[in-house]
């Protein structure tokens, strides 16, 4: 159990970063010249830049990395409202999951004496 509590949080931010670079892709499409394609490619994995910077900082600082992961989770829900329901499962759901899991990581490896 306490390694699941350790890993949990960073294999699922892994493969949230992974889920979020597949949109990236849209950017490569019929009839768009490739260095276009290549420089929207790049742009559009902004996002995913960001949750890499916060997996991170999650797995240096569990508890700032939670609670950024967290506030990234819920800024999306406040800023896509109007959004199907299925968008706030997908994106913000992972990521706030992914918070609460480096929370509770940071306070588990505290009362248990784990080393992070």
């Amino acid at each position: 159990m306490k390694k699941f509590i350790l890993w949990a949080p960073r294999v699922l931010g892994i493969i949230f970063a992974i889920f979020i670079s597949l949109f990236a892709l849209d950017a490569f499409g019929e009839g768009i010249p490739i260095l276009e394609a290549v420089v929207g490619f790049l742009i559009h994995l902004v996002p995913t830049y960001i949750v890499l910077i916060l997996l991170w900082v999650g797995w240096k600082r569990p508890f700032i990395g939670g609670v950024l992961f967290f506030a990234t989770g819920a800024s999306y829900i406040i800023s896509a409202q109007g959004m199907h329901w299925i968008a706030f499962v997908l994106i913000a759901g992972p990521a706030i999951l992914t918070g609460a899991l480096f929370i509770l990581s940071r306070f588990h490896s505290t009362t248990n004496k784990l080393s992070v």
